[in-house]
């Protein structure tokens, strides 16, 4: 197994930010398909359906490599 499938729930905010929710990691598409269908109906998940967002990610890869930026309010 080269990848697996990581299925988000992704909100976005009145502030222009995002509430991003795990739902899971998963051995195909399909099987990140069937997650969604188990909590399409949850509260939250039902009256944002269209929130759904599944990610192959590549196994022993470096996937975040830039660094980051801290900022202090």
């Amino acid at each position: 197994m080269d990848q697996v499938f990581v299925l988000w729930h992704v909100q976005e905010l009145d502030e222009g930010t995002d509430d991003e929710k795990l739902i899971g990691v998963y051995r195909s598409e399909a099987d990140a398909k069937a997650a969604i269908e188990r909590v399409r109906d949850k509260p939250g998940f039902a009256i944002l359906p269209d929130g759904f967002q599944i990610c192959p990610y590549e196994l022993n890869r470096d996937n975040w490599i830039e660094g980051f930026m801290i900022t202090v309010d």
